[in-house]
């Protein structure tokens, strides 16, 4: 799959807007430069989740490498379809580098997909932001932040703020010298001032 390379201004008026919160803000943004977030909107919801789920808690070169064992199993084909990830036994699971409880999760991905649960990739772009989190974080193991990273990345929404994310939070204490990061009821808050293009904050935090 290959990734989206944004326009040099796709990015113009988000920018425009958060350098004009304040210094700091206007500060960060010149020391990082242009916004350069990628997304990779040609993916299925259900392939974007099983992504997610793998990255979770792990460094991503880490879950990259588990991505590629799994995908090494499949030959030939762009990614498992949810029958060919069901098919598979949990040793073999285990083996590629996924915990027992991301394994649960995966096949329990794969079935709400054959089931219509997880929508199309066309069925997800006629849904709200929040329809699409409440529907998904019904799964075990899917948490708002999987969904999030699927709104931000494949489904390419301009205004999501992971406040869980830990990099966020922490990335916001950097840019404000703070000595803890914000909670995430807090980043909440303040995220507000931060909208309609909250994605473009967050990857300026992440950044920090």
């Amino acid at each position: 799959m290959s990734v989206a390379e944004p326009p040099a201004d796709a990015y113009r008026e988000a920018i425009d807007h958060l350098a004009t919160l304040d210094p700091d803000w206007a500060r960060h943004i010149a020391a990082v430069g242009p916004c350069l977030h990628r997304a990779t909107p040609g993916r299925e919801p259900y392939e974007a989740l099983v992504r997610a789920i793998a990255h979770q808690q792990l460094h991503g070169r880490a879950a990259e490498a588990i991505l590629g064992r799994l995908l090494a199993l499949f030959p030939g084909v762009a990614f498992p379809q949810p029958e060919q990830m069901l098919a598979l036994s949990p040793e073999t699971l285990r083996a590629c580098g996924f915990s027992a409880s991301k394994l649960a999760t995966l096949q329990g991905i794969a079935r709400a997909r054959l089931e219509g649960l997880i929508p199309s990739r066309h069925e997800a772009l006629e849904m709200d932001d929040e329809g699409l989190i409440e529907r998904l974080v019904a799964l075990h193991g899917v948490g708002r932040w999987t969904v999030e990273m699927l709104l931000i990345y494949c489904l390419e929404r301009p205004d999501i703020l992971p406040v869980d994310d830990f990099g966020v939070r922490a990335g916001y204490r950097r840019l404000k010298g703070l000595d803890k990061p914000p909670t995430p009821a807090q980043l909440r808050a303040l995220g507000a001032a931060w909208s309609p293009f909250r994605t473009v904050a967050a990857w300026y935090l992440w950044r920090a």
